[in-house]
């Protein structure tokens, strides 16, 4: 028999310690959280801002056609690539952002009819509500990026809870839902952004009563197609986190990330 062993249930010696002896890290400690983005911001920089240049600083008068495109454009890709280097993820409302503002001033740019205007109105919102569902097997379904994500929600502890009830195919229902919904919102407003810009864009392209038409268009779109819109992904949120107090025995204050702490200021 050797003496030397260590009883059971004591620590080895020191010098003899592996990785595997060392405790596993705690279910409960949460990763580290990206920084939170203001969302002012990324509505500005993705769509207001390229918007206002196209449609008021893209005159021959003023920056011309091309340099206001390449400005437009530049607002958010620059953004994008700011927000991916301080929050090490993807913008997925930049990609959208450059995406439609290369598509409008491409368009314009060509001098094309106005029905591939009214077109790529359509092309934006409609492809990206049939991408909602599609991409719901994937690692980055886009309905996490728009409901359940973790600027908003407290999402490791919401997961936590949802594997302790057993209830995660319940919320796996709940996001099939939610998709649901919001795909056939922003193909809806697909649809209602293909008729506008059908009414409304009526004048030769690349003229400057074209270029007034159009921002005429993007400041009806708002009451028409951008507010209820709103008002459908707040109903989405709103019957989201009713779901997850239910599968989760969360309240609803406690599906988010605690408010952070003041610290006293020294006098």
């Amino acid at each position: 028999m050797n003496h030397d062993a260590s009883p059971a249930g004591s620590p080895p010696p020191s010098d003899s310690v592996t990785p595997s002896d060392l405790p596993a890290p705690t279910p409960d400690a949460a990763p580290p959280r990206a920084p939170q983005e203001n969302v002012w911001i990324n509505l500005a920089c993705n769509a207001i801002l390229p918007g206002i240049v196209l449609t008021q600083l893209s005159k021959e008068t003023r920056l011309g056609p091309v340099w206001g495109l390449v400005v437009a454009l530049a607002i958010p890709l620059v953004y994008g690539i700011y927000d991916l280097l301080k929050r090490q993820t993807w913008n997925v409302f930049s990609i959208i952002g450059l995406v439609g503002t290369l598509v409008t001033g491409g368009l314009g740019l060509m001098k094309l009819d106005n029905f591939w205007f009214a077109a790529k109105a359509a092309a934006i919102p409609m492809v990206l509500g049939l991408a909602i569902p599609m991409t719901l097997k994937t690692r980055q379904p886009l309905i996490k990026a728009l409901l359940y994500n973790d600027q908003v929600l407290d999402t490791h502890r919401i997961g936590l809870a949802l594997v302790a009830r057993n209830t995660v195919a319940g919320f796996d229902a709940l996001l099939r839902w939610a998709s649901w919904v919001m795909a056939a919102t922003f193909c809806g407003s697909g649809i209602i952004n293909f008729v506008l810009a059908r009414w409304i864009v009526v004048a030769p392209p690349g003229t400057s009563e074209q270029t007034a038409q159009i921002g005429r268009l993007h400041w009806v779109e708002w009451p028409i197609v951008t507010l209820p819109m709103m008002a459908v992904m707040l109903f989405a949120l709103f019957r989201l986190l009713k779901g997850l107090e239910q599968l989760t025995g969360l309240k609803n204050d406690e599906l988010f990330h605690p408010a952070p702490v003041k610290e006293p200021k020294k006098s």
